[in-house]
């Protein structure tokens, strides 16, 4: 099933030439439809410029300087809340043909190196590559700003306080179990008959 992108602007080979600089900015239409894509409540503007410099006669280097403003949802307190969003980035428009195949080396990944997007010959979609690199940008766990973890544990418990929140004044009949009990039990070899 093919997917057809939301916000696709497409240029042509051609038009690149020796270099062109691109902005694209996403319809009130498009960013409903993206905001549905990713996730979220709303995607108010989302604009990115590109200077497209060819490499060879069919690799286009691309830097992209994207600006966005969406709503998300705060992971803690389930409240909405916007957010502006600013980045530059740098991609390498190359043939569908020389996209690596499903499988690859880890190992040979140049994690410095410009991400490949694939083109199909006649023209680079843009507006696409700028929706990707906005869904890069997303913060997968959103938190509103000043919402916090207040009662988060900042230190790991040392060994043997694990589920030690019971008073040392309560007896043993009344205290619960610690549930790491038997955990150490099968550290120090002890068998569970």
């Amino acid at each position: 099933m093919s997917h057809s992108p939301e916000f696709s602007r497409r240029i042509p080979l051609s038009r690149v030439g020796a270099g062109t600089e691109e902005t694209v900015t996403a319809t009130p239409q498009e960013r409903e439809a993206l905001a549905r894509r990713f996730g979220i409540p709303a995607v108010h503007h989302l604009e990115c410029r590109f200077v497209l410099t060819p490499e060879s006669k069919t690799e286009i280097l691309a830097q992209g300087r994207l600006s966005a403003k969406v709503t998300q949802e705060c992971v803690i307190t389930a409240e909405k809340f916007d957010d502006v969003l600013a980045e530059t980035f740098v991609l390498r428009f190359i043939p569908e043909s020389q996209m690596p195949e499903d499988e690859f080396d880890i190992d040979s990944i140049n994690l410095d190196a410009p991400d490949d997007v694939p083109h199909d010959g006649r023209a680079l979609d843009i507006g696409e590559a700028a929706a990707e690199q906005l869904a890069l940008m997303l913060d997968p766990y959103p938190r509103l700003p000043g919402a916090g973890l207040e009662n988060a544990v900042d230190v790991a418990p040392a060994e043997g306080e694990e589920g030690d929140d019971q008073s040392e004044d309560l007896p043993e009949s009344e205290r619960r179990p610690n549930p790491f009990a038997a955990l150490v039990g099968l550290k120090n070899g002890d068998k569970k008959e």
